[in-house]
């Protein structure tokens, strides 16, 4: 680290320029851009015995990257090695696993003899399934998992709960030879899909929990990071960690904070899913230099940055956008604010708007067959803000009840009149048998009628 104090100068602000333009979805959208003229190609996952392994059609590995598993009847792991150099770091991103991917997960944290897998994702979110759940549900033998396609069984032998985080340690033992190796899971738990942590304080401290077990060290295998696609929370995470690695060696001024994103998504796809997981790692990095100055305070830590997320807005969360078109394209309206900074006070200000949570909950999708997108904050349907010059608008918690009565509602009335027309047309369809027959007479009758009389 450079001798003179550490200043945040440059990309604090950028920040601010960013912010006081209102500019975050026009940045996010360049990057994006950019990354569209990579040549890579994504040829192993379209395979067709490959594409079953694939949580979401439109996340695939490159194949210039991607993790290749050597003991195991096919070679394919959606993951990918994403390096960064200049911070000396290595990580393999990767999708939360799918149930028929758990033996291809562990092997995979075993032959890169990775020290940490780092979950970024509730396996239930949005009521959706993001990933499966692939470690012994208890301690003990007892709970031991069994993969004996790939010659594995992982044992948990001891979990800690620190409210927005957990921390389990697992044995696994390579069947074959019986050599066994311990892996720790950092679990957060409070990272909403398409979204921010709570607080980059909050944030922080899990990173820097993450650094004192060694995982992220040169001298291990590459820390196993997932999240639900391995994109969005995954790609946040990686991003500020380097970051901060670079300042301490270089200086804050050394740091481009773009371009090191973009040079991160040469190795996997859409690092990064919205403009608001962008700001959020700015304001992550901001605050994480603040700290690498030798005369910098700890703050008092409030409970409430370490709470968890109420149950009641994951019900209501808005529901997920295309994942393509997440990697390049801009918000229908504003990005909602993000908590203050104990360092930075409100130059995290900027642009406040209203949260924008306020549409009814996805529809649930099964585990097993890979959807084009899933679940990490913008949606293209949301209603704009409450006009300031009208009366005291609602809480968000009446706003967002009230549209999703309306919306129920609404859908009421299309399957009424849904199942109005299928009784219309099966009346037609009682009532077209006799009319053909009672036509058919008629017209003999005629016919012979006429017939007789000539």
């Amino acid at each position: 680290m450079n001798g003179d104090s550490i200043t945040v100068s440059g990309v604090e602000a950028e920040y601010t320029d960013i912010g006081s333009r209102n500019a975050w979805a026009l940045v996010y959208q360049k990057i994006g851009r950019e990354c569209h003229a990579y040549p890579y190609t994504c040829t192993e996952a379209k395979k067709s015995e490959n594409k079953p392994l694939n949580r979401y059609r439109d996340v695939n590995p490159y194949d210039h990257s991607r993790v290749i598993l050597k003991r195991c009847d096919l070679d394919y792991i959606n993951a990918n090695l994403v390096k960064m150099d200049r911070a000396n770091r290595k990580y393999i991103l990767t999708q939360g696993p799918l149930a028929s991917t758990i033996g291809h997960f562990w092997l995979m944290v075993w032959e890169q003899k990775s020290k940490a897998i780092l979950m970024l994702n509730k396996i239930i979110e949005k009521n959706e399934t993001k990933c499966h759940w692939y470690w012994p549900r208890a301690v003990g033998e007892e709970s031991r998992l069994n993969l004996a396609a790939v010659k594995l069984t992982v044992e948990q032998i001891s979990e800690e709960d620190f409210s927005y985080y957990s921390t389990r340690v697992f044995r696994i033992v390579d069947t074959e030879t019986s050599e066994s190796r311990e892996v720790i899971q950092f679990h957060y738990t409070t990272w909403p899909d398409f979204g921010v942590p709570s607080s980059p304080v909050a944030f922080l401290e899990f990173l820097k929990r993450v650094r004192a077990s060694g995982a992220l060290e040169a001298d291990a295998g590459p820390a196993v990071v997932h999240c639900s696609a391995g994109i969005g929370r995954s790609g946040t995470f990686c991003l500020v960690d380097s970051c901060l690695v670079i300042i301490e060696k270089e200086g804050i001024e050394s740091v481009n904070v773009q371009q090191i994103l973009l040079e991160m998504r040469r190795d996997r796809m859409g690092l990064i899913q919205t403009p608001d997981q962008l700001r959020f790692s700015y304001q992550a990095i901001i605050e994480g230099a603040k700290r690498l100055d030798p005369d910098y305070k700890e703050p008092k830590l409030e409970e409430s940055i370490y709470s968890s997320v109420p149950d009641e807005a994951e019900e209501e969360a808005p529901p997920p956008p295309p994942r393509t078109e997440s990697l390049s394209r801009a918000p229908a309206r504003p990005l909602p604010s993000i908590p203050v900074s104990t360092s930075l006070g409100n130059v995290y200000q900027f642009g406040q708007e209203p949260s924008s949570d306020d549409s009814p909950p996805a529809s649930p999708a099964p585990d097993s067959s890979p959807p084009a997108s899933s679940a990490d904050d913008e949606d293209d349907a949301r209603e704009p803000p409450l006009d300031s010059a009208e009366p005291p608008p609602e809480s968000a918690v009446s706003i967002r009840r009230r549209r999703n009565q309306e919306l129920a509602e609404r859908v009421s009335a299309i399957k009424r009149a849904s199942r109005d027309a299928e009784r219309w047309h099966d009346l037609k369809r009682s009532l077209y048998k006799p009319l053909t027959i009672t036509f058919g007479v008629l017209l003999a009758g005629i016919v012979i009628y006429a017939y007789v009389k000539h």
